[in-house]
């Protein structure tokens, strides 16, 4: 049996104040609770990507891990109903003269259960065939009465313009996929958000996996089409933009970058004069998370600032043989670019300081810093 290793926590009265919290004794993370009088004392460290424990909350018997909510017993460590086995060490306690010792030596083992990978958790590989381009459409409307976009049309010129030249093409249309806002995740650490995302992961109804199968393991150039909504792109190109910041993140916590060889250009168009902007903060976006863009990079149309005359917007559209042109040469310029990135083939697991901002060191995974500190009694 090993030592133990009794170490003093502190007054019994001051403890019971705290329902439930993260104490940290030398590279020992404790998640300590207090219920209706007793104490209980399982690792601070949740199984699924190392959340801190202790910082979460009671639900009944159960600490709520404030990172992706997964539960485990109080005092026994053990996961929530239906998941007993997969359990976190608990640590046996004691109380003497008012205060409250803990033996550091854990009472019980952890044991996570075996984990299927998400399916897009594998390695980023093209298979062979033709250039494949992706069009995301992310205007919005109501689908029981779709109306003309011109984002969408011009975008769909593009793509048949691109099947013309031998690529494989596929839509996906914002408004017809049924996903999550982001939650935040990497607000509460870096850590926090995981690639595919914790709601992918979570939440099988979520249909961001889409675009996430679409950008990442499919497509070899992507093309954004979006309406100008107030001087900015739809909301919807934001939602997805800001699920897709597990992509940026992963170059940001892991250095690995998930896009290789990848195109991006855009379609805007819109009532109102502020593409140069939108279609800069596209290109901002699209270059974090490692895509390259072919020589004018986008094509737009606004009308309606000076004239407003937006009844004869979507007619203009339909009849512009300039703009049906130029989403077409966008398309074959992007085409162009993505054929030969693809025969240069400069397909790496890692870019040196990619997307670090300054940042003097890749920060160590919190899988690993677990394993350190489980070995150490965590």
């Amino acid at each position: 049996m090993a030592e133990a290793r009794w170490h003093d926590l502190g007054d019994i009265e001051e403890l019971k104040k705290h329902p439930l919290q993260q104490i940290a004794v030398g590279r020992t993370r404790i998640a300590l609770s207090c219920r209706d009088g007793s104490f209980g004392a399982i690792s601070g460290l949740c199984n699924h990507v190392g959340g801190p424990l202790g910082e979460g909350h009671l639900d009944g018997d159960y600490v709520v891990c404030p990172w992706h909510h997964w539960k485990f017993h109080s005092r026994t460590g053990e996961g929530e109903p239906g998941f007993e086995s997969d359990c976190v060490p608990r640590y046996e306690l004691r109380e003497e003269g008012g205060r409250l010792w803990v033996n550091l030596t854990p009472a019980t083992r952890r044991h996570k259960n075996p984990h299927v990978p998400h399916p897009l958790a594998r390695h980023p590989e093209r298979a062979p065939g033709p250039v494949r381009v992706l069009g995301l459409s992310t205007t919005v409307m109501d689908p029981q009465f779709p109306r003309y976009s011109t984002s969408e049309a011009l975008l769909e010129v593009a793509l048949q313009a691109a099947g013309e030249r031998g690529a494989e093409t596929r839509l996906l249309r914002l408004s017809a996929l049924k996903f999550r806002a982001c939650e935040g995740y990497y607000s509460k650490s870096a850590h926090a958000c995981t690639w595919p995302c914790s709601i992918t992961q979570m939440d099988p109804t979520d249909q961001m996996e889409a675009v996430y199968e679409g950008i990442v393991h499919w497509a070899d150039a992507i093309l954004v089409a979006t309406p100008i909504r107030w001087g900015s792109a739809s909301s919807l190109y934001f939602k997805m933009v800001e699920r897709m910041n597990c992509v940026q993140n992963q170059v940001t916590i892991g250095n690995r970058v998930l896009l290789h060889n990848k195109v991006a250009a855009f379609i805007i168009t819109g009532g109102q004069d502020n593409i140069q902007s939108v279609a800069g903060q596209m290109l901002g976006f699209f270059a974090e998370i490692g895509c390259l863009f072919p020589q004018f990079p986008y094509i737009a149309h606004s009308r309606g600032w000076s004239a407003e005359d937006m009844e004869h917007n979507c007619e203009y559209v339909m009849k512009s043989a300039t703009l049906h042109d130029g989403a077409r040469a966008l398309a074959g310029r992007a085409i162009d670019l993505a054929q030969v990135l693809l025969a240069a083939h400069q397909d790496v697991e890692r870019v040196e300081r990619a997307g670090r901002k300054g940042c003097p060191a890749v920060m160590p995974e919190a899988p690993a810093e677990m394993a350190k500190m489980e070995a150490a009694g965590g």
